[in-house]
């Protein structure tokens, strides 16, 4: 019985790159927090860890106490949980603020005269002329008869000779470019929030929706563990208590060869009688060598499920035993279904996946609406020269000039930035792509429909298989309890009579042989009843913390 349908699968993968590609990677355990006592006493630790060991001997419930912690399939199916909460706190994050920092140094090497080839430069060399009408204005206003306007070349003279004087250049627009700075720095933060984004908010949805789906699957995956321990193991113990039948039928078998041995010498049978009973006995070790192999790959095979290492060597306690004073009550199938539609994970899992596709559909449609956001930007913008020297006038001199170098850091050259603003970004018209995607969700939503009704019957059918199991294994452990009792009176008979001479040994070997076979049949059916009660546990969805795996 399939657990999820491949198409559901598909479409959980599906569901995780489109989110991705929509919010920027936002969407894409139950942690078995088991202390085991018994095993804490073993191995000196609340985990297992049997590296070390060479040798354990355990019960079923044991084994699945193990395999609860240490199955290769569950670890996996935990970290996908504990992945599915990374992703949830991933799409809240896509609603949170988002705060960014920015930083950039820029040397210029050369910069162009933004006034190249224009007449601006003309306003530039007019800057002295204002200044020697300004100085002349001065002189004029300042009520003393003495002083009297001068030309503009003395102007330009005596004001060189001051700069000169102190120690510094003439004023001048020599360079190609006086706009130019050296240096430029350039900080910022920017504070994005979201105010309406549909995608945002359905993935954070569809993110919790992933996660349930995943525990889902951890819940399922234990369901179907525990069966699958359960049935190795009890296939391990079939094959050892297989082995003890034969080997007990092989120590009979030989005693019976001997005792032929002793009739033929004694002339009381013939030679082709001893032939008959060595053949049978090496027929009877070589199927014994077969099965006491199968009962050693069994363990194994237990080994690897329960996810340990397949060197350690395992010893079962548990044996196949009916209890007959049980009052077996076979479970009615309508009642059964109810149960399972109610417990499985598998069948909630469907059920998440068509959310899933819900919220997938709500993402997609959410591109017909604007995303609209709030924004803060803070900037400190540095333009600093390598020449930092000011000159300045001396007070109450005309042309007597003095000069100041201004730190790196002058609030001359350092100026903040700021702005905060609404922005929104929304497609008008993208070629009706958005609606095909959405008719494209709607048609995976009604397959993945179909899917559920598909696996609820597959459901059905499944509990009433594992009920006729029940009944015709529990058929077959009455019949052969009946059948073990005569066979073990006809071996009795059998062994009599040729004690006192009044049978055969081949008739000895044939009642030996019976009570073997029934023997082995009964097995096979105590077998098969615990098999099949671990798969009717599996097929309603029993959690395994509500009972033990063993029956």
């Amino acid at each position: 019985m399939r657990e999820i349908t491949t198409r559901n699968k598909t479409i959980i993968h599906k569901y995780m790159n489109m989110a991705r590609a929509v919010l920027l990677s936002i969407l894409l355990t139950i942690s078995a927090g088991f202390v085991l006592p018994a095993w804490a006493q073993l191995n000196g630790e609340a985990g297992i860890n049997l590296q070390d060991r060479e040798e354990i001997t355990i019960s079923l419930d044991e084994a699945v106490q193990i395999g609860m912690v240490n199955n290769y399939m569950l670890r996996r199916g935990k970290l996908n949980v504990d992945q599915a909460n990374a992703q949830i706190r991933e799409a809240w994050g896509a609603v949170y603020p988002q705060v960014s920092a920015s930083g950039s140094y820029t040397r210029n090497i050369q910069v162009p005269n933004p006034f190249a080839g224009s007449d601006a430069g003309g306003i530039f060399e007019g800057f002295a002329v204002i200044e020697w009408l300004a100085f002349n204005e001065e002189r004029r206003t300042d009520g003393d008869p003495n002083t009297e306007p001068i030309p503009l070349d003395e102007y330009l003279e005596r004001q060189a000779q001051g700069y000169r004087d102190a120690g510094l250049s003439p004023p001048g627009f020599d360079d190609d470019n006086p706009f130019a700075i050296e240096n430029e720095f350039q900080f910022g933060v920017n504070i994005t929030q979201t105010l309406y984004n549909g995608s945002a908010f359905a993935a954070i949805r569809g993110a919790e929706q992933l996660r349930q789906i995943n525990l889902d699957q951890v819940e399922r995956d234990r369901q179907v563990v525990t069966d699958q321990i359960t049935e190795a193991y009890l296939t391990a113990v079939l094959a050892k208590e297989q082995f003890d039948v034969l080997q007990k039928s092989v120590e009979r078998l030989r005693s019976t060869v001997e005792e032929t041995r002793k009739s033929v010498q004694a002339g009381i049978l013939s030679r082709q009688e001893r032939l008959s009973a060595e053949v049978e006995l090496v027929n009877l070790e070589t199927e014994m060598i077969e099965v006491e192999d199968r009962a050693e790959l069994a363990k194994k095979n237990l080994s690897m499920i329960l996810g340990i290492p397949v060197r350690i060597t395992l010893n079962l306690t548990d044996k196949l035993e009916f209890d007959e004073s049980e009052d077996v009550v076979f479970p009615d199938v309508e009642e059964s279904y109810v149960k399972a539609i109610a417990q499985r994970a598998d069948v909630s899992q469907a059920d998440g996946v068509i959310g899933l596709l819900e919220v997938q559909r709500n993402i997609t449609r959410s591109q017909y609406f604007p995303v609209v956001s709030a924004f803060a930007n803070y900037a400190y913008i540095g333009q600093v020269p390598d020449q930092r020297r000011v000159v300045s006038r001396v007070p109450g001199e005309d042309f007597e000039f003095d000069s100041t170098r201004r730190s790196f850091f002058s609030d001359s050259y350092w100026n903040p930035a700021f702005s905060v603003g609404v922005s929104m970004n929304w497609t008008i018209f993208n070629g009706f792509q958005t609606r095909a995607r959405v008719q494209q969700n709607t048609i995976e939503k009604r397959q993945a429909e179909i899917d559920r009704e598909q696996l609820r019957n597959g459901v059905y059918l499944e509990i009433e298989q594992t009920v006729r199991n029940l009944e015709n294994a529990y058929r077959r452990i009455m019949s052969q309890q009946r059948n073990i009792e005569q066979a073990e009176l006809n071996y009795e008979i059998a062994s009599q009579r040729l004690s006192e001479g009044l049978g055969t040994s081949l008739e000895e070997r044939q009642a030996s042989s019976l009570l073997d076979q029934s023997r082995l049949n009964y097995l096979a059916a105590i077998y098969d009843y615990r098999v099949a009660l671990s798969k009717y546990r599996t097929a309603t969805g029993t959690r395994i913390d509500s009972g033990t795996a063993g029956l």
